[in-house]
């Protein structure tokens, strides 16, 4: 059975977390931000966590340890 290949889109925008969380940056804020209100273009900024229920699936796309 041949290695697997890590998912080279998935890991430019997911990082694992020594504790084996991952966490994601925001949402891009490239284009159509004047119709957006100021409160939404902030909540933008941040970035999070992966849910749990996508944890499993992002990871074998990362093909870490």
């Amino acid at each position: 059975m041949p290695k697997m290949k890590t998912h080279k889109a998935t890991a430019k925008r997911i990082k694992q977390r020594k504790s084996g969380s991952l966490k994601r940056g925001g949402t891009p804020q490239d284009h159509f931000l004047t119709k957006m209100s100021s409160k939404r273009k902030r909540k933008m900024r941040k970035g999070g966590g992966v849910s749990e229920a996508y944890t499993r699936r992002i990871k074998r796309l990362l093909a870490t340890s």
